[in-house]
């Protein structure tokens, strides 16, 4: 018989213990909240955060893994106060219990301005803001690349203004979304498509105004490294002139506006057209210049010699000025060999603009020189054929053709060897003998000496 002095005993294992703590975890500490002050904060090599979630009373221990750290927006750090969304569980190997984090964010109304400060002070450690690396804008484009929605008022604007500014522009609009989930691939996308396509020589990324979390896309890591990896200059118009974002810090050039972006962006096509005026306008005053300098300095030399002289110094002063045209010729072709490419290639793209009003003296100018030099081409090109008719004659009488006429012949080997004497060939050898007029096939029959 048996004494039972008490309830009998339940051990349970260690493994056991843990697991139905665990349960119990999972069953009351699922998708649970919890603020407080980030303490102890290392990252892994593995890419995983580990540390401490502490108020002023407590601490628990918590896992960032690399799953989830890849949709924060900030990088956690010692001493941010922040908000967490997670589940606890059990440590087996070491008996402990950890908050395993789903969802980081900061607190407070600043959260977005300090995932901005962070992003903007790193980005800026790599270098990607130095004035270095940025590129100047073309002078005058011709063809514009736009990066916006094609549903704002944005991009009516800015059609408004590069309209007035200079008509006749060539404009790809690359319609992208500019907020909201999906608005970075987009915009990323509309990068790529114009650095490889070697299409646009600039390209406008603009979007209106709006809050901080409206412009936030244009804070996006993604979207900065591919603003600093595209092969064309990019002008960043986001927003207000108060608004900035990092696409102003990377980008080779910010606008406060997408309207100014329109406006910086080419000169107008009066101003323009009054930059040709001015080249014309100096060098006609240089020319004028070089030619009243000539002409005191010849007067005065002559009046300086005494009659006696005059014959002599006039000859000599002939010579110099012989000379001096000759260098002022040759300065006056290369200066207006240099303006005329530099008015050749203004001229072609005023051209491409549609005007063709404004340039129709000139071309008619271009028409008449185009005649004198077609002249003077074809009045060589008849003296070079008369040459070459003279030179034909004369290598007709001295051509062997020339011979066969008057009643010779050439005989030949099947190689094409000319016969000069009867012991060149074989009996029986095949011969041709070429005529005037024809050919003949003879055969050797016998050789003599």
């Amino acid at each position: 018989m048996q004494l039972t002095l008490g309830p009998e005993r339940h051990v349970l294992s260690v493994g056991e213990l843990n697991s139905n703590i665990q349960h119990l975890f999972g069953r009351e500490f699922c998708r649970i909240w919890v603020a407080g002050e980030i303490s102890g904060c290392r990252l892994a090599a593995s890419g995983h955060y580990y540390f401490s979630l502490k108020d002023a009373d407590s601490q628990v221990k918590c896992a960032l893994f690399k799953g989830s750290a890849r949709f924060i927006r900030f990088k956690p750090q010692e001493g941010l106060a922040v908000l967490v969304r997670g589940s606890l569980e059990v440590y087996s190997a070491r008996g402990e219990y950890q908050l395993i984090i789903e969802q980081l964010e900061l607190q407070g109304a600043g959260s977005l301005q300090a995932s901005f400060e962070q992003l903007k002070s790193r980005l800026a450690a790599e270098g990607l803001f130095h004035p270095e690396r940025k590129r100047p804008l073309p002078v005058h484009p011709r063809r514009i690349g736009l990066i916006t929605s094609p549903d704002g008022a944005v991009l009516q604007d800015m059609l408004q203004v590069l309209g007035r500014r200079f008509p006749g522009l060539h404009l790809r609009l690359y319609p992208a979304q500019v907020q909201g989930e999906g608005a970075v691939e987009q915009l990323c996308a509309a990068l790529q498509h114009f650095g490889t396509k070697s299409w646009a020589q600039v390209v406008i990324l603009a979007r209106g105004g709006g809050s901080l979390e409206d412009l936030w896309s244009f804070n996006d890591e993604r979207l900065a490294r591919a603003i600093a990896a595209s092969a064309v200059p990019v002008i960043s118009a986001v927003g207000h002139e108060t608004d900035f974002t990092i696409a102003d810090f990377v980008a080779d050039h910010r606008s406060p506006t997408p309207s100014a972006a329109a406006e910086i962006v080419i000169c107008t096509r009066d101003s323009l057209l009054l930059e040709l005026r001015e080249y014309s306008s100096k060098m006609t005053r240089a020319f004028r210049y070089r030619l009243i300098i000539a002409a005191r300095d010849v007067q005065s030399r002559g009046i300086e010699r005494t009659h006696t002289l005059i014959g002599r110094s006039i000859t000599r002063r002939m010579q110099q000025v012989d000379e001096a045209d000759t260098q002022l010729r040759a300065l006056q072709t290369r200066v207006l060999e240099g303006a005329r490419r530099r008015l050749t290639d203004l001229r072609r793209r005023v051209e491409e603009s549609n005007l063709p009003l404004r340039f129709a003296r000139n071309r008619h100018r271009q028409e008449l020189l185009q005649q004198r030099l077609l002249s003077a081409w074809q009045n060589t090109l008849r003296a070079k054929a008369s040459r070459l008719h003279a030179g034909r004659a004369h290598l007709t009488q001295l051509s062997p053709l020339s011979v066969l006429e008057r009643g010779y012949a050439i005989v030949e080997k099947r190689s094409g060897q000319i016969l000069r004497s009867s012991s060149d060939s074989a009996v029986n050898e095949p011969l041709r003998i070429r005529l005037h007029r024809g050919e003949l096939e003879a055969q050797v029959i016998d050789l003599k000496p």
